[in-house]
């Protein structure tokens, strides 16, 4: 029981501990990185063409779609560990369930259920519609059901092309829905309050914190209950953060948020030439 109670005692301190140290260290040396560029590149010419709207549309789907290749293959890769990491961690947990923590970990797990995630979701999008009446107010109102529905049919696809089933005590497979809906409904309200309120860079910080620590809660809180093998959670952790940042990155494009991408030198001295 002590590894049980030890496991849950990090899936809180690892997010407290790790996401700050993300931020503060990795996070920054991304945003100035080739791979950033070339993508605020392709924003600003898709942004040229199709306007915000569009521009953040077609990153939606096609982000979706790079979520998909990239998780697909892992799925399967996360399905032939199955007799060696899952079914081992599943006996463990199940010979050493007490009733007490089972209970508390039972009424914890729904929150990533549907159910409550709909009210959660509906509760924000009318919240920050009214927060945003002075501007477009349609952009919340759109972008928290979307994520949603987003969620659900992105998570429906691997489900079916990995097709792995699920425990013995419960339906759940790959990804952890669980995982990925705590991930993507309250992600998508921090993203919308950092964009309706000037958060200093400590309170998006914390923001992220949260957001994961709720994720992390969840899955170990899926496990405990026996929902699910311990790779879908860890597909669910890898799944959700991947789709969130599709999400966010069509919120910052439709808001114009996006930093534009740096002049290139050529166009610089062609534009002095000239005199542009």
């Amino acid at each position: 029981m002590t590894l049980i109670y030890t496991v849950g005692a990090l899936s809180v301190l690892l997010p407290v501990l790790l996401v700050p140290l993300v931020a503060v260290r990795w996070v920054p040396r991304l945003r100035a990185g080739r791979a950033a560029e070339r993508l605020r590149a392709t924003v600003a010419g898709l942004t040229a063409a199709l306007g915000r709207p569009g521009a953040a549309a077609v990153l939606l789907l096609a982000g979706s779609a790079v979520v998909v290749t990239i998780c697909w293959p892992l799925g399967e890769a996360l399905s032939r560990l199955e007799p060696h990491v899952d079914h081992p961690v599943f006996d463990y947990v199940h010979a050493r369930r007490v009733a007490g923590w089972a209970e508390i970990t039972s009424f914890i797990t729904p929150m990533g259920d549907r159910y409550p995630l709909k009210w959660v979701t509906a509760v924000a999008a009318i919240g920050f519609a009214i927060a945003w009446r002075r501007r477009r107010w349609w952009v919340p109102l759109t972008a928290m059901p979307l994520q949603f529905v987003l969620e659900q049919y992105t998570q429906e696809i691997l489900a079916k092309v990995v097709d792995r089933g699920h425990p013995p005590t419960d339906l759940g497979t790959y990804p952890s829905g669980g995982c990925a809906r705590v991930l993507l409904t309250f992600g998508t309200i921090a993203v919308l309050a950092a964009l309706t309120w000037r958060i200093p860079r400590g309170g998006r910080i914390a923001l992220a914190t949260v957001v994961a620590l709720l994720a992390a809660v969840e899955g170990y809180t899926r496990i405990y209950a026996e929902k699910h093998w311990l790779t879908d959670v860890i597909g669910g952790w890898i799944f959700g953060p991947l789709l969130l940042g599709v999400v966010a990155l069509a919120l910052l494009v439709v808001e114009g948020r996006l930093r534009p991408p740096a002049a290139r030198p050529e166009a610089t001295r062609a534009d002095a030439l000239t005199g542009s």
